[in-house]
């Protein structure tokens, strides 16, 4: 059973919960995301507030999204004097972001030291609401970082750098080691930053097809693309826009895949045909 942490709460496993408890890392964080007083600023899992307190010293408005209920008092009572400071007892999968939005020319700037164990649908959530947030700054296992943020032929590239690096700019920022947190992880960590894009760089006619195209193009990496998109992409089809099925998945870029994808089928959605 896990040791308790000062406020007497017990690290919960099946909440993925390791609190943050490094001065420092709580400091860099901070730094990086520079958050200002008129930010509309949501913390999602905030746990004990390591990262909340600071938060709060430049912005008293923060509001909080967590799962656990047993965590709502001990926020509440430690953020006490700060009347602006709201909390949202909820599961961050299912939440609506929107309903935290002032007006329509809000952005949320969205942080926090994510579960392992949501961390990917979590992102995929929070892109398909990109165009109200401004930026996300995440705590999140370093291999689901450089996963986000790798490079065509690298092995950690595939779907999830994909779809991320077609909405966002990623940039790693720094990495962060199990003693950090209480209980400590078994792997090690790392804080990311990704900035949806104002003015898109590549526009993918269809969304929807894109996305299967790249998710069936890695159900099976190590097979050539003519194996994994044989249900999707005909020799003759691949033929005339270019693509070369002797490939695999992760030797093609995003523009590569969008233009594809654009190139095969437009607008025309293939996903209800």
């Amino acid at each position: 059973m896990p040791k308790p942490t000062p406020s007497g709460h017990r690290a919960r496993k099946r909440f993925g919960q390791n609190f943050l408890i490094d001065q420092n890392v709580i400091n860099n964080i901070i730094r990086s995301l520079a958050p200002k007083a008129e930010d509309r600023i949501v913390e999602i899992g905030p746990g004990q507030g390591a990262l909340t307190g600071h938060l709060l010293e430049s912005n008293e408005s923060v509001q909080v999204v967590e799962l656990d209920r047993d965590l709502v008092p001990v926020l509440l009572s430690q953020f006490a004097k700060y009347k602006d400071f709201k909390i949202h007892q909820g599961d961050a999968l299912k939440f609506d972001f929107s309903s935290l939005l002032r007006d329509e020319n809000d952005a949320l700037r969205v942080i926090g030291n994510l579960p392992y164990n949501i961390s990917t649908p979590l992102i995929f959530h929070l892109l398909d609401n990109k165009h109200y947030i401004r930026d996300m700054h995440f705590m999140l296992q370093k291999e689901v970082v450089q996963r986000l943020a790798a490079k065509p032929r690298e092995k950690n590239y595939g779907r999830l750098s994909i779809m991320t690096q077609y909405h966002c700019r990623v940039e790693a920022l720094f990495e962060v080691p199990p003693n950090c947190f209480h209980p400590a992880p078994k792997v090690d960590s790392a804080v990311v930053r990704l900035e949806p894009y104002q003015t898109p760089t590549l526009v993918a006619d269809n969304l929807r097809n894109f996305d299967t195209l790249v998710k069936t193009a890695f159900q099976q990496r190590r097979k050539t693309l003519r194996n994994c998109l044989k249900q999707l992409v005909s020799d003759e089809q691949a033929e005339n826009v270019g693509l070369d099925l002797s490939l695999r998945a992760e030797t093609l870029s995003v523009e590569n895949y969008v233009q594809f994808s654009n190139a095969l089928w437009g607008s025309e959605d293939i996903v209800n045909k």
